[in-house]
């Protein structure tokens, strides 16, 4: 059987230099190439197209699942992977309609890597026990964020950026208060950052 061709895209060296010599060292791997800034990715493979493509979430200028959306629409042969600490719903939601062929977890074993490169490259999409959970998680709740109406009013102040004591004071409640409905909008909608919780509302409509 050839080697299982690979490109690597991660903006820390680190990562790139332990995930390069791991796979190097099997003759069933073939890292051809290992970039940190993800813009290197499109004009390299005008050149040479790997089997699989492993890239980070968190990058330079644009993230892992727009990175794997381009490649998809430029070479949908080419096989494409997350490898990421990133597990939030929202993104896990995102990773889900991208149509990626695996999301591993960074926290995965050598061997699982392995063995998750080689379903990967025979057709199968590979995700990682933590990644499953979440999205169990992301299937048990989409259809079932209900913000009250007094929520509703907090997240559209929440999305403007306005802090805590501002809110507090448009709507007429205590700054306690505000913070107990912000930390419900959070759990509800599966977010846990600002930009999260605005794509979030935006892409379900809970705003204009």
């Amino acid at each position: 059987m050839p080697a299982i061709r690979i490109v690597l895209v991660d903006d820390h060296q680190i990562v790139l230099d332990g995930l390069r010599l791991l796979l190097d060292h099997d003759p069933a791997f073939d890292v051809i190439a290992s970039f940190s800034h993800p813009e290197k990715v499109m004009p390299f493979l005008t050149a040479q197209q790997p089997d699989i493509i492993l890239t980070d979430y968190s990058l330079p200028g644009v993230n892992g699942l727009e990175l794997i959306r381009k490649v998809k629409s430029n070479y949908p042969v080419i096989k494409c992977a997350l490898l990421s600490m990133h597990d939030e719903p929202s993104v896990v939601r995102d990773a889900m309609k991208s149509n990626i062929n695996g999301y591993l977890s960074k926290n995965i074993s050598k061997a699982e890597l392995k063995e998750a490169l080689h379903k990967i490259n025979s057709g199968l999409v590979y995700i990682s026990p933590e990644i499953t959970t979440q999205l169990i998680k992301v299937q048990n709740t989409a259809d079932d964020v209900s913000l009250t109406d007094r929520e509703m009013d907090v997240l559209a102040w929440i999305i403007k950026e306005q802090p805590n004591k501002s809110i507090a004071d448009k709507l007429q409640i205590s700054e306690r208060t505000v913070e107990t409905h912000r930390k419900n909008i959070f759990r509800k909608t599966g977010t846990n950052n600002l930009v999260g919780l605005m794509k979030y509302a935006y892409e379900n409509k809970l705003i204009d």
